[in-house]
């Protein structure tokens, strides 16, 4: 049964979502937006900026932006009668997270805040094959940040991931991270709460932060691996195991490539960046055979046979998620995004003539850009931030100095 605080966490997430996709809005904008009286939403928005995730916004940042009613034209053209509302934003001026992208071949660091955006990863170091030298990099990268006040660590793992215990149960590719304890390593970086979230989860919690109104889909990522997470409802598809999304590791008929994961014939064995490249040097091609000649190539002569029957089997895949969690919409991060036009057209027409709805409705599949910053954020909000609201701002903790 909903209790009090249940009802009013989820009317906060309501009218966060609402500033996600706009940036900036007033009081008045936000009720009509949310369906609530403004009084609640006064007393929610009070909370938020005395829990310092809202600020008060410039005015000039309400200058065609912002929410506005669901009027006629007529209605919207008419001009505001008294004094105008008070502009709010989610928080830009305070770095309170530290995130870490802990990738197969490097590791990006960056201080967000709540209002984060398409920022720069600030640092880059490589993702070794020892935890304690990946740990001693870290700190050494940070040194200069020793200090600063942090509220908690955001990381995004790759692989199987129990979110809620903080552990990685499968990593094919950094085989380390499966034995270690990622909060109590990044303690020696960062002497605060760490939030650990599978990273295809992440990408996707970022395109919804980026399209609150973009309804229902599945996001794939391609890269070192290839997965999938689907949002529902407006919120992410939550498994009873702590495992969904693996489309990567779907068994493709004929392909006898040994994967990571200990199986044959994954799919991501044709369609990860190592994946396409074996393939590339397969097909027999005049060499180098590096990512740079095989976009070139693709380019140059199109899409080879080799390469569309690879982004066949990873639409079969994608159809088949879509006709088991009854989605339309595919939306595509990655790799795929730096190939020629052609690749990313015949995915998704492979995907829509494999996907059941496309004989009654709509089926799309369409390329994006990651959003990593904003899926960790976001889940910080929803995980770390709103289950502290109290009217006060939360802890702070401070990154550690490198004693090496």
């Amino acid at each position: 049964m909903a209790t009090t605080s249940d009802l009013r966490r989820l009317n906060q997430r309501r009218l966060l979502s609402a500033l996600l996709g706009h940036g900036v809005a007033t009081r008045a904008d936000l009720a009509r937006a949310v369906g609530l009286s403004q009084p609640s939403v006064g007393t929610i928005v009070d909370e938020l900026l005395a829990a310092q995730i809202l600020e008060i916004a410039p005015d000039s940042e309400g200058q065609g932006r912002g929410l506005r009613p669901r009027t006629s034209r007529a209605a919207h053209d008419s001009p505001r009668i008294g004094r105008p509302g008070q502009l709010v934003r989610l928080d830009r001026t305070r770095l309170r997270f530290l995130a870490v992208e802990l990738g197969v071949r490097h590791t990006r660091l960056a201080r967000l805040p709540v209002g984060c955006e398409d920022l720069a990863w600030e640092i880059a170091v490589p993702t070794s094959r020892a935890q304690d030298e990946w740990v001693r990099r870290l700190a050494h990268a940070t040194r200069e940040w020793a200090g600063q006040p942090m509220e908690a660590v955001l990381i995004s793992v790759p692989g199987v991931v129990d979110e809620s215990r903080g552990k990685v149960l499968l990593c094919p590719n950094m085989r380390w991270v499966e034995k270690a304890h990622l909060p109590d390593l990044l303690s020696a970086v960062c002497d605060a709460p760490a939030l650990i979230v599978q990273e295809i989860r992440a990408l996707a919690l970022g395109h919804l932060a980026a399209n609150p109104a973009g309804g229902d889909f599945l996001l794939v990522d391609i890269g070192d691996g290839v997965g999938g997470a689907a949002v529902i409802g407006g919120r992410l598809f939550e498994s009873p195991l702590p495992l969904s999304g693996e489309l990567g590791h779907d068994p493709v008929w004929g392909n006898k490539r040994p994967c990571g994961c200990g199986a044959l014939g994954c799919v991501e064995t044709l369609v990860s960046r190592r994946g396409l490249l074996a393939s590339f040097v397969a097909a027999k091609r005049p060499g180098p055979h590096t990512w740079a000649t095989l976009i070139r190539h693709i380019a140059e002569h199109g899409v080879p046979s080799w390469l569309k029957d690879s982004l066949d089997a990873l639409a079969m895949a994608i159809a088949g998620a879509l006709n088991i969690l009854g989605l339309r919409r595919v939306v595509v991060t990655g790799i795929l995004g730096e190939l020629p036009a052609p690749v990313m057209a015949h995915l998704s027409a492979a995907v829509i003539a494999g996907a059941m709805w496309a004989r009654f409705g709509e089926v799309t599949c369409e390329a994006a850009s990651r959003r990593r910053m904003a899926g960790l954020v976001s889940a910080a909000i929803d995980r770390i931030l709103l289950q502290n609201v109290d009217g006060t701002a939360g802890q702070r903790f401070r990154l550690v100095s490198d004693s090496a």
